[in-house]
């Protein structure tokens, strides 16, 4: 029985949805509206993402599709909700949190949740207003594309919509709301809300409905003598793992590695204060609110398994035994490296490992470090050197031309040892042209503040493929400007 009464006005999508999460009954989640906006408009739109959810192709053009989606009109067939979680935030239990600001419509039937971001205050907003402010909410809209275009799991993103009501953070800014994508929003600290509150029941339906939605074969395996949910933890973990490789490979920091942050399908998710590294420099804190670096850029593997242990202790009540559950665990601390080296050895061009590697990758690194040389166009101009020879865009990047040369040759002379006729083509599908940097995306926010989004859509098609050139669009693939430097991404962001 839904808690809420049908509303006679409602926008048709086209989609068909099923109970999905929503079924887990009310421990689980609020049935409640999402809180309208006064004259919404389109702010940005990914037809990629569209065409994922079946959306038909003139989607923006039926009525009531930009009201359903700022969450002034009901969309049919949805009974809206909220969840409730818990969770570690900055290593300190923060107790019950929950989507404070996130209203999820519903599971489509081709399996994707789809969840209003911004959409007004909820039961787990804890005092805040449950609004984001345009510049986050198209921050998050190009990153979830930019992500899912560079090949990193993610969470994925339709459309922003935006209005010009007030919302007051540092300052007043215009709000906005993100329609959200993804096969689950699940969190570790959906798990370890009901640990925490001792309902063991509620932990193993939530546990059940994931492993038997998302991890199907923890229920045949021969692992840890068939307990599927030590097998559970030994997934998550691995994909964790491997989402971790990628984005140290890639550069990219999250910022705010909370466990109720941290997807239970090993997706990136909850982009707030993230950068994508200029230049290198292992130590770098992309959030402003991290006075102790906790989320700093060369912590993060370490964090997402101290994260990974929260989620043990979470599912200690269903595993039963802590050695199980520490031996489920171990799987992390070789998937990561395996995966790193992996990513790495692909950005070199390097199709098979070979003695040497490991160190060819970490010599590269301290490199990088040392003079902070920009890590994307870095790895970008190295790639077609495979092909025509010509080192002096790349050494042109580097002081200590003495060093780099060193490790150039060692570079070279792996190459001929296992000649590989695809390695620049190897290199250019592993090095992206194009990632979301701070100052980019704060010259498309300026500019959408002004009713111009032609610069949120300029850097999603640019974005969507990152690793092709786009003629005439080397602005965007060039060396930040010194204001870049300036710019504070907090959790406000």
């Amino acid at each position: 029985m839904s808690l809420l009464a049908e509303d006679t006005a409602a926008a048709d999508l086209g989609l068909r949805w099923k109970p999905g999460f929503g079924a887990l009954g009310p421990a689980f989640l609020t049935q409640l509206r999402p809180t309208p906006l006064p004259d919404p408009y389109w702010v940005g739109h990914s037809e990629a993402t569209a065409r994922m959810l079946g959306l038909p192709a003139d989607w923006r053009q039926s009525d009531g599709t930009l009201s359903a989606l700022t969450g002034n009109l009901t969309v049919a067939g949805t009974q809206p909700f909220a969840t409730v979680y818990s969770g570690h935030q900055f290593g300190v239990w923060a107790g019950q949190l929950g989507d404070g600001r996130a209203i999820m419509l519903g599971e489509t039937e081709g399996g994707l949740e789809v969840q209003l971001k911004g959409a007004g205050r909820t039961p787990y907003s804890r005092g805040a207003d449950g609004r984001a402010v345009l510049r986050s909410s198209i921050r998050e809209f190009l990153c979830s594309e930019a992500m899912h275009g560079l090949g990193i799991p993610t969470t994925r993103a339709l459309c922003v919509t935006g209005s010009d009501a007030p919302v007051y953070r540092e300052v007043p800014e215009s709000a906005a709301v993100v329609t959200r994508v993804a096969p689950s929003f699940i969190r570790f600290g959906h798990f370890e809300h009901f640990a925490a509150n001792q309902r063991d029941t509620e932990l193993r339906a939530l546990a059940d409905y994931v492993i038997d939605r998302y991890y199907p074969a923890c229920r045949t395996t021969d692992r840890f003598n068939g307990n599927a949910y030590a097998a559970f933890l030994e997934a998550v973990s691995e994909r964790t793992a491997a989402l971790l490789a990628q984005w140290q490979a890639v550069g990219f920091c999250h910022g705010v590695m909370n466990t109720d942050n941290m997807s239970i399908l090993g997706l990136t998710i909850d982009y707030g204060p993230f950068q994508f590294l200029d230049g290198f420099d292992p130590r770098h804190i992309c959030n402003h609110s991290d006075a102790s670096g906790r989320y700093a850029f060369n912590q993060q593997p370490n964090v997402a398994y101290w994260n990974l242990f929260c989620l043990a202790q979470a599912l200690l009540p269903l595993i039963g035994d802590q050695e199980i559950a520490v031996a489920a665990l171990g799987s992390y601390k070789t998937v990561f490296p395996r995966e790193f080296e992996a990513r790495m050895r692909a950005k070199l061009g390097l199709a098979e490992p070979a003695e040497g590697d490991r160190a060819l990758i970490e010599g590269v690194l301290k490199l990088l470090a040392a003079e902070k040389v920009d890590y994307t166009i870095f790895w970008r101009r190295l790639s077609p050197h495979m092909a025509d020879g010509h080192a002096e865009p790349v050494r042109d990047l580097f002081l200590d031309r003495a060093g780099f040369d060193a490790w150039l040759l060692s570079f070279s002379q792996r190459h001929a040892q296992a000649p590989h006729p695809e390695a620049a083509a190897l290199m250019l599908k592993s090095n992206p042209k194009y990632v979301l940097r701070n100052h980019l995306g704060q010259q498309a926010i300026e500019a959408a503040s002004q009713k111009d989004f032609s610069g949120v859509a300029t850097l999603l098609a640019l974005l969507e493929t990152p690793f092709e050139e786009h003629p005439g669009a080397e602005a965007y693939a060039g060396f930040p400007p010194d204001w870049a430097s300036t710019i504070e991404i907090s959790c406000s962001s």
